[in-house]
């Protein structure tokens, strides 16, 4: 399921026309990096991965959208961050990738 969600992610940054290709490399990159991280998340904490690759999902798909809603971005971002910050001791790079992630997805709503 996490693996599905993340590939609908990688899916919707290939056919977002309005992500320069510099943008797209990087949430590329970072995609990449966060499946490695949740997967491991996964073996231990699978519920919480589930809900870090679906709050991702979501804060992509309200980043990328035509017409943004500016109040949809800032809570599905807010999830995105929620959603790691008990891992912040115990897993720093997923947080690190999340929190990138997100500064990204936030830049593109400008």
């Amino acid at each position: 399921m996490i693996e599905d969600t993340i590939a609908k992610i990688e899916a919707r940054l290939q056919s977002t026309e309005s992500l320069s290709d510099d943008k797209r490399r990087e949430l590329q990159q970072l995609l990449a990096e966060l499946k490695s991280e949740v997967a491991k998340l996964s073996k231990t904490h699978a519920d919480e991965a589930a809900s870090i690759a679906g709050f991702t999902d979501v804060s992509a798909h309200e980043a990328t959208r035509e017409t943004q809603n500016p109040t949809l971005l800032k809570l599905s971002l807010n999830g995105l961050r929620s959603s790691v910050e008990e891992f912040e001791d115990s897993h720093p790079r997923l947080v690190k990738i999340v929190n990138s992630i997100s500064t990204v997805l936030s830049n593109l709503g400008i």
